[in-house]
């Protein structure tokens, strides 16, 4: 997500952002891309600091966006931003904001105002990352997340969010080797992990698949993702009786993974994982 909404606050929060989840359904709405991209890509970093005058407002807006009122959270910033216009760290979450109500442009708009005054500063160009790619800029995309990975090989949202652009433009071997390193640098990070597992399956390698996505569930019995995943291939497999119990776990805790445009272009599953999901709540042998 998601590893927590990819566990902080706002910026770029896991736990908060599930409030973004009442929104969705990316080919119905572009707005609903960003949702899940606020949740799963990318295992967000913290918001940046305030500055100690307009401290009270900044923690306001902030609250505002942790809790998912937006329109208020947008409104808070522009006040802040009148009162600092050259705040790098309002920018950048007024920036989040507008990207969770889908005005994109305006986000990547702030994000790349924020850099030009704090250049230095990771997290804006990880916002901008992730507004470009709800635009399908990919290659401008990819190179906000390469820079920020020039700054700092380890950093775990930008080695996951680079895998989501490396995994939408097929290269799965190049993307399952991203989501590898991203759970190696986050311990955790249950949704990298997943991917992870997704890449193998597209490729073939279903028996390391399936490994992974047992050793996750023993880990986090609640994952959605991965009990899906873990259903589509043991059908594949030819273990239905199994695969109907993960299923009745999984569509338990989120009805979406029943939904291919749900999982195609919002989870953004690999092919061969969707076809399998689909051809089991089908009852049609693959």
């Amino acid at each position: 997500s998601c590893d927590g909404l990819r566990q902080g606050s706002f910026g770029l929060a896991n736990k908060k952002m599930k409030d973004i989840l009442l929104i969705r359904s990316r080919l119905i709405s572009l707005h609903f891309l960003v949702c899940f991209l606020l949740l799963f890509l990318v295992a967000f970093p913290n918001p940046l600091v305030a500055e100690i005058p307009i401290k009270p407002l900044f923690e306001q807006a902030l609250s505002a966006s942790k809790e998912g009122d937006f329109s208020s959270a947008l409104f808070l910033w522009d006040q802040v931003l009148e009162e600092s216009p050259k705040n790098s760290a309002a920018l950048s979450n007024r920036g989040n904001v507008r990207l969770a109500l889908g005005d994109f442009s305006g986000a990547i708009a702030d994000q790349s105002h924020s850099i030009e005054l704090d250049p230095s500063e990771l997290d804006p160009y990880l916002n901008r990352g992730i507004a470009k790619e709800a635009l399908h800029h990919w290659q401008s995309a990819t190179e906000d997340y390469e820079w920020v990975l020039s700054q700092d090989p380890e950093n775990a949202s930008a080695l996951y969010n680079l895998g989501n652009v490396l995994s939408h433009q097929g290269e799965w071997l190049k993307a399952e080797n991203l989501f590898d390193k991203a759970s190696i640098a986050r311990p955790g990070f249950a949704m990298a992990r997943s991917s992870k597992a997704l890449c193998d399956y597209q490729m073939g390698e279903f028996d390391q698949a399936e490994s992974e996505l047992r050793n996750l569930i023993r880990r986090y019995p609640m994952m959605a993702d991965a009990r899906a995943a873990l259903s589509a291939v043991l059908w594949r497999k030819g273990f239905s009786g199994e695969a109907e119990s993960h299923w009745a776990a999984a569509s338990g805790l989120d009805a979406r993974y029943s939904q291919k445009e749900w999982l195609s272009n919002i989870r953004r599953w690999p092919p061969q994982p969707i076809a399998d999901l689909m051809a089991f709540l089908a009852l049609e042998r693959p």
